[in-house]
């Protein structure tokens, strides 16, 4: 007994050769040339045996014959009793052009090899995709039935299962998988496909809300789902009995399940809060004719759409397809298999064993660099007020992981002393002296800054200023609120459109800005990142270095907003209980008294009394 197979180094190929090395004969593989190192590893996975039995064959699906050359062909011609055809695309996000070439181009020429070879059987592995929207029951001896095939994936299978069944000169036999998901023993699986596009939410669903939280979704309909080992052990199974040539066979689930259903199951693996209401698609279809479609085709109901679905990577390709218009009769082959032993299992036997497998191996959060120096190494960092405090600290933090700053501020003798110690420390920055309070400032600064990089990466908004001075204070201070609009709203404003056009242009960029916890907990006196007062000295606000991890943090995690906790308490606190975060603001205005600075005074004895001590210790990193 000899055999050849294409696509045998793919997921569903390899399987199948490992069923084939439990029987006897040689096994000739087809392997691109350049790729023989991938065939080596799995020969190693297979076992000693696989080195005495496997042949490579050096050839291709583009070309003619598969690209064997003459002397191959005579080699094998006439012993070769058995000719599986795997090798395609089964992907529904693969663009129209690569399923034609490979699906189709390469079918026709592994049609052609098979001939010439006189092969005693064509196995060609299609898919349940050659029903295309086909609505009803598709049965196994059905196939050119009229249906429409919209998607590229469904037109090229249709074509390639055509060819092997009118150009094959020999006998042949037709396999239909549905949807492959991963081993059902080990969980093995070499991509994310099929339901394995929503194991990222259900992964998210499960970080936000405790598993019995009860979800609503929708119910897109029927699917069908089996594991890979039950379609390579039916595949080898049916294709050694005799007397079924040109017959084609559903490896599918016999009993079709509901997407909401096979969802909870992985939900139920994952210990994430499963959909206790389903909203069935089909009402959408209750509309008026085109309503959906016309409200998805306004600009912001698509960028809302497609925002959704990438961040839960799910490419929009799919999203049409996942509920089937067809269900699959699969008598044929639960014939074929009577007596084998071979049944497709429960999808709860093994959920979890696919759902861990994927967390272990696939999951796309494991490929990422989650690392500060992955955010930072080698991008141009421009950083304002990093003179001193905040500033200064952050970027020391950027250039020890391997980012550029670019510090901004009034005092160019302090920033030349930043960088120096920056270089002193084997990192590099640049200096830039500017007024952030100044539109002409901004404006050169930006000029200068774009001339010398080719690049900035992310901008960081640092530079700001705060008075503390009640309002009884500053009738006569006008200019106080005018000076800090001019520092912490106009200019950065102004800067941030200055960079932003160049960030645009490259596709590419991030803005942090950095606020006050005021912004939160609406301290009293700061009427108009706080001047030092000495009263502060006995305050345990919280440091420098402390604030330019939270700066590094939303480099690095990027989120929409971060913030100390006492910060994000204080938002929450007012929400709930307005009239008792009131009183406790009253009272630290009372505690807190008007500084002699603000008074326009100088008092070296100026202390921090027990009662503010306390208090501030009490609210650590609120300024009072």
């Amino acid at each position: 007994m000899a055999y050849f197979v294409t696509g045998a180094t793919g997921f569903i190929g390899r399987h199948l050769v490992e069923r084939l090395l439990e029987r006897e004969g040689d096994i000739h593989v087809l392997v691109r040339e350049g790729s023989t190192d991938k065939l080596e590893q799995l020969m190693t996975q297979w076992g000693p045996e696989a080195a005495g039995r496997i042949r490579p064959v050096v050839g291709d699906l583009v070309q003619e014959r598969l690209g064997l050359p003459d002397e191959a062909l005579a080699e094998l011609e006439g012993k070769i009793d058995h000719f599986f055809h795997l090798a395609a695309v089964y992907d529904m996000t693969a663009d129209a052009e690569a399923n034609r070439i490979t699906n189709v181009e390469g079918t026709r020429h592994a049609v052609e090899l098979a001939n010439a070879l006189e092969a005693g059987c064509l196995h060609h592995v299609s898919s349940i995709a050659v029903a295309g929207l086909y609505k009803g029951l598709f049965r196994e001896d059905m196939f050119d039935e009229g249906q429409k095939l919209d998607h590229p994936y469904h037109r090229t299978k249709f074509e390639s299962e055509k060819i092997a069944r009118s150009q094959a000169r020999g006998p042949w036999r037709v396999y239909r998988p549905s949807i492959v998901v991963g081993n059902s023993s080990t969980g093995e699986m070499d991509k994310i496909d099929g339901p394995y596009y929503f194991f990222t939410a259900i992964k998210k669903a499960r970080h936000y809300l405790p598993g019995w939280f009860p979800l609503v979704g929708p119910e897109f309909g029927y699917t069908n789902i089996v594991p890979v080992d039950y379609v390579a052990s039916a595949l080898d199974h049916i294709a050694h009995q005799p007397g079924l040539d040109r017959q084609a066979f559903h490896l599918c689930n016999p009993k079709p399940q509901r997407s909401g259903d096979v969802m909870n199951a992985f939900a139920r693996a994952a210990h994430a809060p499963q959909l206790t209401m389903r909203i069935d698609s089909a009402l959408l279809k209750a509309l008026p004719k085109g309503t959906l479609g016309m409200l998805m085709q306004l600009p912001a109901a698509r960028g809302v759409r497609r925002a959704f679905l990438a961040d839960f990577g799910i490419p929009e390709e799919v999203l049409d397809y996942i509920g089937l218009t067809a269900e699959f009769d699969t008598r044929d082959a639960e014939r074929a298999l009577s007596g084998s032993g071979i049944s497709v299992p429960p999808l709860d036997s093994y959920a979890a064993k696919l759902w861990d497998y994927w967390e272990r191996n696939l999951d796309p959060d494991l490929f990422k660099d989650r690392s500060f120096e992955g955010a930072v190494n080698g991008k141009t960092v421009l950083i304002t007020g990093a003179s001193s405090g905040i500033g200064r600290a952050a970027a020391l933090k950027i250039a020890k992981a391997g980012g550029i700053p670019l510090l901004v501020a009034r005092s160019e003798d302090k920033l030349e002393q930043t960088r120096q110690e920056i270089e002193d420390l084997g990192g590099s920055a640049y200096v830039y002296s500017a007024d952030i309070s100044d539109p002409d400032s901004i404006e050169d600064l930006c000029d200068r800054v774009l001339a010398d990089h080719p690049a900035v990466d992310i901008l960081v908004n640092n530079a700001g200023k705060s008075i503390r001075r009640s309002i009884e204070l500053s009738y006569e201070r006008f200019h106080d609120f005018e000076r800090t609009i001019r520092i912490n709203y106009l200019g950065t404003i102004k800067l941030t459109m200055g960079i932003l056009p160049h960030m645009r242009q490259r596709k590419s960029g991030h803005v942090v800005n950095v606020s006050s916890i005021g912004a939160q907990t609406n301290p009293p006196r700061f009427s108009a990142l706080i001047a030092p007062t000495k009263i502060y000295d006995s305050f345990p606000t919280i440091s420098s270095d402390e604030a330019a991890d939270l700066i590094c943090e939303a480099i690095r995690a990027k989120p929409k907003h971060i913030g100390t906790r006492l910060g994000t308490f204080g938002e929450v606190a007012y929400a709930l209980a307005p009239k008792a975060v009131d009183q406790i603001l009253s009272t630290a205005y009372k505690v807190f008294p008007d500084s002699a600075a603000a008074k326009g005074k100088k008092d070296p004895t100026e202390a921090a009394s027990t009662e503010q001590v306390a208090l501030a210790h009490l609210m650590r990193g609120v300024h009072w």
